[in-house]
């Protein structure tokens, strides 16, 4: 039972329970599933600013914070005690293409060439950490939401502005893949 949990599901497998939280969360409740609003829900239940923007009752939505909490502790506990004990694998041309460019630690998802604490006071760490975490930050609130929200929940309610919102999303992780990323690992 402990090895199927700790080897990677197949995608058929992993997708569709993925895809039912939808129904499910609609049955339940009429609850739609997203994540970048549960930050809005801590910000109102805890800033006592005069904010218009965290003026709400965030109480009728206090079964997001739980989400969210269960999705940290399932993280936390799949990581310390579920963890796959295979080194993750990477086809060999992408391995290759990254040790080109410095990055040989490739065996985790997080490679310590850029991400660690060395690398936070770098040029390249202000890029990733600062300026990345502001893109994606800004762009979940112009977008009116995360890729969770809109590309899971959204598509499946056949909602338009998720549909371009998923479709900004894959272009600009494209973009980011094939244009910016290789100048950003030359730093």
């Amino acid at each position: 039972m402990l090895d199927a949990l700790r080897s990677p599901w197949p995608w058929y497998i992993a997708g569709p329970l993925i895809g039912l939280t939808v129904p499910f969360l609609l049955l339940i409740g009429n609850k739609t599933f997203g994540i970048s609003s549960s930050l809005r829900h801590i910000c109102a239940a805890c800033i006592p600013a005069n904010i218009p923007f965290f003026k709400y009752d965030w109480k009728k939505e206090a079964w997001n914070l739980f989400f969210v909490g269960g999705i940290a502790i399932g993280g936390f506990l799949a990581t310390n005690f579920l963890a796959n004990p295979e080194p993750m694998m990477l086809a060999e041309p992408t391995a290759q293409y990254l040790a080109s460019k410095g990055i040989t630690n490739t065996a985790h998802l997080l490679p310590s060439e850029i991400f660690s604490w060395e690398q936070l006071f770098t040029l390249r760490g202000l890029i990733f950490f600062v300026v990345g975490g502001f893109l994606v930050g800004f762009g979940t609130r112009w977008a009116g939401g995360c890729t969770s929200g809109h590309a899971i929940m959204g598509l499946s309610n056949l909602q338009w502005p998720s549909l371009i919102a998923t479709c900004c999303f894959m272009i600009g992780g494209i973009v980011m893949t094939w244009l910016i990323l290789p100048y950003l690992l030359t730093l």
